[in-house]
C-alpha cells in the first residue's frame, strides 16, 4: 500500500507546471534589477589588451603588468585571473574590491622554456562585469636554443623511426595473415 501511495506521489508531482508557481510580480521585479545591475555594473578598462616582448631566447622569463580602471558605477570584483598554459602565470591581482574610478593592476610571467617560435597566450580575468570574463594576450618570439633544437631533432628522428618500424611491423603481420 505505502509503495502505491509513493509511486502514486512520484507521477502527480511530476506533472505539476513549474511556470504556475512564478508570482508575475517577482518575475518583473527580476527583470528590472537585471537591466539595472547591467546599467550599474562595474567596467574593466585596461591601459593595454596585448603586451608583446618581441624576440626573446627560449628559457627566458619575462613579465609585464596590466593596468586597469573600473570606469563603472559599481565595486570591480575579481575573483580570479588564470593563464591559457602552464607557462603563462597571472599573479598580484587585487583581492578587495575596486571601487568606481579606481585603479588596480596585476602581473603576468611567460617562461618560454619549451617554447621556441611565435607564441601567443591569453590571460582570463573572471570579474562581476557584464560579460563576467575579459581577456588580455601576451605574445613574443621565442628564437630556439640550439641545444635543445638538437635535443628535439634527435627525439622527432627518433619517433619516426619507432612508427615506421611499427608500420613495418604491420605490414608483415598483415601479410602472414594472408
Amino acid at each position: 500500500m505505502i509503495v502505491l501511495a509513493v509511486i502514486a506521489i512520484t507521477f502527480t508531482s511530476c506533472k505539476e507546471d513549474a511556470t504556475a508557481k512564478i508570482k508575475k510580480e517577482n518575475l518583473e521585479k527580476a527583470k528590472t534589477r537585471n537591466v539595472a545591475n547591467r546599467v550599474d555594473a562595474p567596467v574593466i578598462a585596461f591601459e593595454k589588451t596585448e603586451h608583446d616582448w618581441g624576440n626573446i631566447n627560449e628559457g627566458d622569463k619575462v613579465e609585464t603588468t596590466f593596468k586597469f580602471k573600473n570606469t563603472g558605477k559599481s565595486e570591480l570584483i575579481i575573483t580570479n585571473i588564470k593563464g591559457s598554459c602552464g607557462c603563462t602565470v597571472p599573479k598580484n591581482w587585487p583581492k578587495e574590491p575596486i571601487m568606481p574610478g579606481a585603479e588596480g593592476e596585476f602581473t603576468v610571467q611567460f617562461n618560454s622554456k619549451g617554447k621556441p617560435n611565435k607564441q601567443q597566450k591569453t590571460v582570463t580575468v573572471t570579474c562581476n562585469t557584464n560579460k563576467g570574463k575579459e581577456t588580455v594576450r601576451i605574445k613574443a618570439t621565442v628564437k630556439p636554443d640550439p641545444e635543445q633544437e638538437k635535443i628535439r631533432a634527435e627525439r622527432k628522428k627518433k619517433n619516426a623511426e619507432r612508427a615506421a618500424k611499427r608500420k613495418a611491423e604491420q605490414a608483415l603481420k598483415a601479410a602472414e595473415k594472408k
